[in-house]
């Protein structure tokens, strides 16, 4: 038990170091291939930070065998949207008032509405698709449903890179390359260097997070299914928390939430696909609850952006409104 935690808090710090270099690495890479920060935040930092929580649920449908296998694998691709759209929001929501308070910047979250806005329409039509492929009668439905959302995916990368978005007049360019800080111009190569580490870091550091949390959950008398639905997408969606702090505190608003949002697309289309290919996808009341609770928290955000032109650091603080409600349901109302 003691080794667990110890194997836990130095996990943490390898997934926090992972994010620092993967966040730096990432602007610079954006920065050589003349990228907006919307497709740096909703495609490249999303996707390279959603590694770790993707690969759960692949090895457990395709590598390992047996019911509880794609059952867990199905619990973790549904607790990833759910915790980036309630949770991620959250952090991201007092991290904003946090800074503020200590002048390192202003409440007023200076994103871009057209890169959001267009993340979160996506993230509702593929994840109403997801869950909707759960109601459909044949298998061969239930494909046609997975290969939409591949080509749902591929269309929103083809649009996200094609959109020439405006920079934050209050973000700076990007600090100094952490490989090479006596470098202005680091050469790609090195850039890449980085990214690659951060990554290896990043999952390595999620790896042994969620095993270390595997000896400590039947300690605690904690359940598989609650562990794959639950307690490990927090923590392999800790990248795109930690990722998303950093650039709020450093006024990158579009590069913070479009890491989250982005994340959020990928992971109701690439995943489920994989989930609705190689399992039955038939979803029990508390996976629906998972799926409603992500569905009603993204929503909530969009009307604000849509309504207001803006987004409120107190709407992205209501997601943990919809997280406990869902945890409501699953201890209280559903036991």
């Amino acid at each position: 038990m003691i080794t667990s935690i110890v194997i836990l808090v130095f996990s943490l710090v390898i997934i926090l170091l992972g994010a620092e270099l993967f966040t730096n690495g990432i602007e610079w890479f954006g920065h050589k291939l003349q990228l907006a920060e919307g497709a740096v935040g909703s495609v490249l930092a999303a996707v390279g930070t959603a590694m770790p929580e993707t690969m759960i649920p692949i090895i457990a449908i395709i590598f390992t065998r047996g019911d509880a296998s794609h059952d867990i694998g199905i619990g973790a691709i549904l607790g990833a949207p759910l915790m980036l759209s309630t949770l991620a929001m959250f952090v991201t929501g007092v991290a904003v008032f946090s800074f503020a308070s200590r002048g390192r910047r202003s409440r007023k979250i200076a994103v871009d509405a057209a890169v959001m806005g267009r993340d979160l329409k996506s993230f509702f039509l593929v994840y109403a698709v997801a869950i909707g492929a759960a109601f459909l009668p044949g298998r061969p439905l239930k494909i046609l449903a997975a290969i939409f959302l591949l080509a749902a995916y591929a269309h929103y990368v083809r649009q996200t890179f094609k959109c020439n978005t405006e920079p934050n007049a209050h973000s700076s360019g990007p600090g100094r390359l952490h490989f090479h800080r006596k470098s202005e111009q680091p050469r790609l190569r090195i850039i890449a260097s980085q990214v690659l580490l951060a990554l290896a870091f990043i999952i390595g550091g999620a790896h042994f997070f969620v095993q270390s949390l595997d000896h400590i959950a039947p300690s605690l008398g904690i359940s598989a299914l609650v562990l794959a639905t639950i307690i490990s997408p927090i923590a392999t969606e800790l990248p795109e928390k930690f990722n998303s702090v950093i650039w709020i505190r450093r006024r990158k608003d579009t590069l913070a939430l479009g890491n989250i949002t982005g994340a959020m697309v990928f992971q109701s289309s690439i995943p489920t696909a994989i989930g609705i290919l190689f399992t039955n996808w038939e979803l029990t009341p508390q996976a629906l609850a998972a799926g409603a609770a992500a569905l009603l928290a993204s929503i909530f955000v969009w009307l604000d952006l849509k309504w207001h032109k803006r987004l409120s650091p107190y709407t992205l603080c209501a997601g943990i409104v919809f997280y406990l409600a869902f945890l409501t349901y699953i201890f209280v109302l559903g036991s």
